[in-house]
C-alpha cells in the first residue's frame, strides 16, 4: 500500500517513520520543503497510485479546511482523505461535503500518542463509512500499538465520531493530568514529612490503582528536574478540553472534574504554580508540546 501524507510537523514525521517501519509506502507534503518528498499537492497526487489515500495532520482550524480546499482541487473521484488532526468534530461533516461534490471520500480520526507514537503506536479513534475504513485498515493497523485491534483503534462511528471520541479523550486526559500535578504539590509541599517526591510517584508505577502512562511521564519530567526549576508554570490549551466542557453543557452532561482541569490551566496563566510547572512537564513529555522557560 502506498499513501500520502499532509504535514511533517513533529506528529506527521514520527507517523511517517512508523508507517514506512510497518511497510507502507509513504509520500509526504510539508510546505517545509526540507523534510518534504514532494514540491507541492499535485507532485504528491501524481506520486501515489489511484485510488488514493491522503492523511492529512497539520493544525486544526483554517489551516486544515484550507489543506483539504486545496486537495479537492487535484485528488480525483474515488480518492479517500483522512483527517488525523484535531479538527473539532463539528467541522467534518462540513469537510466531507467539499470533499463529496468532486466525488472523494473522507474519513475523521482522533489520534493520540504523541512524539512517542513512533516507538509505541497511537490510539486511533476513527470515524466514517464503514467502506472505507475497511479500506484504511493496513494504515490503521500499521499505525495502531501491537496487540488485539479493539485495543488501540476503534471505528467509533461515522462521520465526525473519531474526533467527537478525540475530543472527550482529551478532556478526561486534561482531567488526569491535573489530579497527578495537584497530588505533586501536595506531596512536595510537606518536605516535612515526604522526603522523596519522586520516588513516591515512581513506587505508584506497578500495582496501585493509580498506574499509568502519565504517572511513568510524571517520573521521567521528575527526575529530569525535581523542581521543575527550568519550567514556568503556564499552560495552554489545544482546545479540545474546551470543546468537551461545551458539548456536555450542550447536553446537559456533568463534567465537574473536566471543567476545573480547563479553569485550572486558565490561572496558571495568571501566577505561577508548582502544579501548573508539572502540567506543562507532563504535556511535554507526552507530546513534545513547548514549555516556557522560566
Amino acid at each position: 500500500m502506498h499513501i500520502g501524507l499532509v504535514g511533517l510537523g513533529k506528529m506527521g514525521f514520527n507517523m511517517r517513520a512508523r508507517l514506512r517501519d510497518h511497510e507502507i509506502d509513504v509520500t509526504g507534503y510539508d510546505p517545509n520543503q526540507a523534510v518534504s518528498d514532494v514540491p507541492d499537492l499535485a507532485g504528491l497526487k501524481d506520486a501515489i497510485p489511484s485510488p488514493r489515500i491522503v492523511w492529512v495532520m497539520v493544525p486544526s482550524g483554517p489551516i486544515t479546511t484550507g489543506v483539504i480546499t486545496d486537495l479537492a482541487q487535484v485528488l480525483e473521484p474515488g480518492d479517500l482523505v483522512i483527517d488525523g488532526g484535531n479538527t473539532r468534530f463539528s467541522e467534518d461533516a462540513k469537510h466531507a461535503a467539499l470533499l463529496a461534490e468532486k466525488g472523494i471520500q473522507f474519513a475523521d480520526c482522533g489520534v493520540s500518542g504523541g512524539i512517542w507514537g513512533h516507538q509505541n503506536g497511537y490510539g486511533l479513534m476513527a470515524g466514517g463509512d464503514a467502506a472505507d475504513i475497511e479500506r484504511a485498515l493496513p494504515v490503521f493497523d500499521a499505525l495502531r500499538p501491537e496487540g488485539p485491534r479493539d485495543e488501540g483503534f476503534v471505528h467509533a462511528g461515522g462521520t465526525g465520531a473519531g474526533h467527537y471520541a478525540k475530543m472527550v479523550h482529551n478532556g478526561i486526559e486534561y482531567a488526569l493530568m491535573q489530579a497527578l500535578a495537584e497530588g505533586y504539590e501536595l506531596l512536595d509541599t510537606r518536605k516535612d514529612i515526604i522526603k522523596d517526591v519522586t520516588g513516591t510517584f515512581k513506587a505508584w508505577q506497578r500495582g496501585t490503582v493509580v498506574r499509568s502512562w502519565l504517572l511513568e511521564l510524571l517520573v521521567k519530567a521528575l527526575e529530569e528536574d525535581p523542581e521543575f526549576h527550568d519550567i514556568e508554570g503556564y499552560v495552554e490549551d489545544s482546545g479540545e478540553g474546551r470543546w468537551t466542557v461545551e458539548e456536555a453543557i450542550q447536553n446537559a452532561v456533568p463534567v465537574p472534574t473536566i471543567a476545573a482541569s480547563i479553569f485550572a490551566r486558565f490561572v496558571s496563566r495568571q501566577e505561577d504554580s508548582p502544579s501548573m510547572k508539572a502540567v506543562a512537564a507532563l504535556r511535554k513529555q507526552f507530546g513534545g508540546h513547548a514549555v516556557r522557560k522560566a
